[in-house]
């Protein structure tokens, strides 16, 4: 019976806190919206957030992550602008994110993993926005991923190791850079694919590029066929190596031991 309660009373306070980390990662959300645009534009960071239309600041009621979008009816309450649901929808990916990374990683590095995740998220949008990749965010994301090594006890060594697999990694965005002349691939889509290599290693790096291909030229394809996109249309690579990477970072040993297994057939 007390052993009955002790499991109650434990999955009752995981679930609060599941809910607190949730209601965090919608609040950083929020932020992320505004940093994506004024990185990306070159604005600073101070300064209240204001209507992108008329530029009126925003009040307290209007800043509540999720509920303000429907509290304002999805419009401006000085405008009368329709606003888009991409943000209340990036707050909530946002908060799933958080609580996804609080479920899998170690408690004892969870801040510094929710930086990195919140790296990648700012990554992600501004490349599906803007079709650019902030400097600034490849530094702090690259940095994460570095103090996040050397709390795993890393040595010069395995450093050097792993400085080598980002260039290997990079390798082939990189040619596809130089020979395309920029026009296939971005110099962000390059820098961002040796952090990915740095991180992962050489076959897990090289892995999760092959998985970004094969997601791009899927996407690509529906895009053409759907005529959204034209056989000249610019289509972002960054989001689709991000997604590569967390699926190489999570089931790439898998992954790896299912081809391997499959070579032997």
């Amino acid at each position: 019976m007390i052993q009955n309660n002790l499991v109650s009373t434990y999955s009752e306070l995981l679930y609060l806190v599941g809910i607190f980390v949730f209601i965090l990662g919608t609040a950083l959300g929020s932020f992320i919206n505004v940093l994506v645009d004024r990185v990306i534009k070159g604005e600073t960071m101070g300064g209240r957030s204001h209507c992108d239309h008329c530029k009126k600041t925003l009040r307290w009621f209007e800043l509540i992550p999720i509920l303000s979008f429907f509290l304002i009816r999805g419009k401006c309450t000085r405008c009368h602008t329709k606003l888009s649901f991409e943000h209340p929808l990036i707050e909530i990916i946002t908060g799933l994110l958080f609580v996804g990374t609080w479920l899998c990683v170690p408690m004892s590095s969870l801040i510094l993993y929710w930086g990195i995740v919140s790296c990648a998220w700012v990554i992600f949008l501004s490349d599906v926005r803007y079709q650019l990749i902030s400097d600034y965010m490849q530094a702090a994301f690259f940095l994460g991923i570095f103090l996040l090594k050397i709390i795993e006890r890393a040595t010069f060594f395995s450093l050097a190791a792993d400085v080598f697999a980002g260039v290997m990694v990079a390798l082939p965005i990189g040619l596809i850079f130089v020979v395309s002349n920029e026009r296939a691939m971005g110099l962000g889509d390059v820098i961002l694919a040796a952090i990915i290599g740095f991180a992962l290693g050489i076959v897990r790096g090289l892995l999760g590029v092959y998985i970004a291909f094969l997601l791009g030229a899927v996407v690509g394809m529906i895009l053409l066929i759907g005529k959204k996109k034209g056989m000249k249309s610019a289509v972002p690579f960054g989001p689709f190596l991000l997604i590569g990477m967390a699926v190489a970072a999570l089931y790439g040993e898998r992954l790896i031991a299912i081809a391997r297994a499959l070579g032997r057939w």
